[in-house]
């Protein structure tokens, strides 16, 4: 049996010699002089059984070790960096870089060879690192990882399992990354090497299996071969990588310039106040974010008979009020996480995708909506029931008021994200800035009840018993085993959006107008592959004189748009909503 984990005789090493590295000495192998006791008790001069037995299971146990490094280094070559496409498919590959690596290696000489399979090992293990990076953020963000934007998302990664679940899971997640970054590129390391020693020791059957594979690499490039779609048999993922990776970088790095550039084309830079948003003299003004709250809510099968029954009775029960509304899509410039991204991308009108775009925006002086209804009059305010530290990117939005998670004064269990009921982040809200005798308000609120885990629900209240929350104690008891579940977050969303629709009914007047969106669609894990990135937006009015405003922009009636509303870039409504409420001509889209 061939021992592929030992060099061929006379390969590299002078007969009688050894080598750290590319030869080990095996006393198993060693032969027994003529009257020695053999291992098996017997007085022969061939080795015993034990000896035999021995020696196959090393050699056994090397071949299985050296199959092992040889699978791991297939896998960084060729595995995809997509979730829907991985499968034990797109394995069946072939890498050209793995190729030209062997084809190097067995010309030159071994200490050159252990140099250059070290340095190519690391670079590998690198590269495997950061797919395995590349599939978390697919999973949940549906993109790649951003090597120049991205950090970011790995500290709020762990605060999100700090606030869900604990100190502990957050120490464990980091704990556990950690490892696996050190140990993915030493062990792909030690593989390169390995198979190495193993292609050198056999060197006639390396150069004529790497010659057949090159072969079929040329024909199966020729004809497009693929047994998983979107993945060709002639694999060059690694050189693709590198030179998206290195795109990627070049873009981070200009983007700066890139934005200062939208920014310097902002056609209300310099409106004057008196001049902004007079169709909406007098109202309260409220942009409601709620989370996760995607068209595959209303689209799915299995989510949107309920979802949609929420929102059909909804615009019944608000018409029979005196109120009306109008739906359409948004495309949000974020999915399945990174709320904040969407934020910024409506309030500002710039499409804010990544975290340096959204770090370069807010230390900008870009007019958001929040800052153009400040300067034509109103109180702004800014309701962020999970926040409890120091933000100062805050300043952006031109807040007259900040109200966080202190602010907010909740004294009741928290429920999904750490976070207090939606319905106590409104009633808190409407009674700090909605109260008898105040001024017109404009408020950003975005809601959290929606969020990833979306387990546990809280309980619809009467909002006369809602005071500081005390109500809500012994209700936050959550099934761990529903959470991440799509039922799960079908029930987060209906109680979002039913706890929207009873504010309107309690607290809406003449004077009420409210947005409400969702900020992303949920994790992939809910929409399945290919959902896209829309997310429905309504306008709702007691005023007929604010929905005539925006007759123009053909939203459809009601509180629930169907596959044919209307879709908009999420980026494009800060100017259609100043241009629609400002004092030029509603035809203006």
């Amino acid at each position: 049996m061939t021992d592929l984990s030992r060099p061929a005789d006379g390969d590299d090493v002078p007969a009688g010699a050894t080598s750290a590295d590319d030869s080990t000495p095996d006393s198993a192998s060693a032969p027994v002089e003529s009257g020695d006791r053999a291992p098996n008790g017997s007085e022969t001069g061939e080795p015993g059984d034990g000896a035999t037995g021995a020696r196959r299971h090393r050699r056994l146990l090397g071949a299985a070790v050296t199959a092992l490094a040889g699978v791991l280094v297939l896998v960084a070559l060729v595995a995809p960096s997509e979730v829907k496409l991985l499968s034990f498919g797109a394995l069946l590959r072939i890498p050209v870089e793995g190729l030209l690596a062997v084809a190097l290696l067995l010309v030159l000489p071994a200490r050159p060879r252990r140099v250059v399979a070290t340095l190519l090992g690391a670079l590998l293990g690198l590269i495997l690192v950061l797919k395995i990076t590349d599939l978390g953020f697919s999973m949940v963000l549906d993109r790649r990882f951003d090597l120049i934007a991205d950090w970011t998302f790995l500290g709020a990664g762990a605060e999100f399992l700090s606030e869900s679940y604990g100190g502990a899971a957050e120490v464990g997640a980091l704990a556990l990354a950690v490892v696996a970054a050190l140990a993915v590129p030493v062990l792909v390391t030690l593989s390169v090497r390995r198979l190495a020693r193993a292609a050198a020791a056999h060197r006639r059957v390396t150069t004529r299996a790497v010659t057949a594979l090159a072969a079929a690499w040329v024909v199966c490039a020729v004809l497009g071969a693929q047994i998983v779609p979107g993945l060709p048999v002639a694999a060059d993922t690694v050189a693709a990588d590198v030179f998206d990776r290195a795109r990627q970088v070049r873009a981070g790095l200009n983007d700066k310039e890139t934005l200062n550039t939208q920014l310097a084309g902002d056609p209300f830079r310099d409106v004057p106040g008196e001049q902004m948003l007079t169709a909406l003299r007098g109202k309260d003004v409220l942009f409601t974010f709620v989370e996760s709250y995607g068209r595959v809510a209303l689209e799915d099968p299995e989510l949107a008979p309920e979802v949609d029954a929420v929102l059909d009775e909804g615009t019944r029960q608000l018409r029979a009020a005196g109120y009306a509304s109008r739906s359409a899509f948004l495309t949000s410039s974020t999915t399945g996480g990174g709320s904040w991204l969407a934020h910024a991308t409506l309030m500002s009108g710039i499409r804010t995708d990544n975290q340096l775009r959204y770090t370069n925006l807010v230390r900008s002086d870009h007019l958001t909506l929040n800052g153009a209804f400040k300067r034509a009059g109103w109180r702004t305010a800014l309701v962020m029931p999970a926040l409890n530290r120091a933000w100062p990117e805050s300043a952006f939005f031109e807040p007259d008021t900040l109200y966080g998670a202190k602010e907010l004064g909740y004294r009741g269990p928290l429920f999904s994200f750490s976070s207090p009921p939606d319905q106590y982040t409104l009633s808190a809200f409407q009674s700090r800035e909605r109260g008898p005798g105040r001024t017109p308000v404009m408020a950003e609120i975005p809601l959290l009840s929606s969020h990833l885990p979306w387990t546990p629900v809280p309980p619809l209240v009467d909002w006369d018993d809602i005071g500081d929350g005390s109500v809500y104690k012994g209700t936050a008891r959550a099934d761990r085993s529903a959470e991440g579940t799509r039922e799960a977050y079908r029930e987060a969303v209906v109680y979002s959006l039913r706890t929207l629709i009873s504010y309107v009914q309690r607290y809406g007047d003449e004077n009420l107008v409210l947005v409400f969106l969702g900020d992303h669609q949920p994790a992939r894990t809910i929409t399945g592959d290919d959902a896209g990135k829309d997310v429905p937006i309504t306008v709702v009015a007691k005023d007929p004189a604010v929905l005539d405003r925006i007759a123009g922009w053909g939203w459809q009636d009601g509180l629930n748009p169907d596959p044919q509303a209307p879709v908009w870039p999420m980026e494009s409504f800060r100017d259609r909503f100043l241009r629609a409420f400002g004092p030029q001509s509603t035809t203006h889209s």
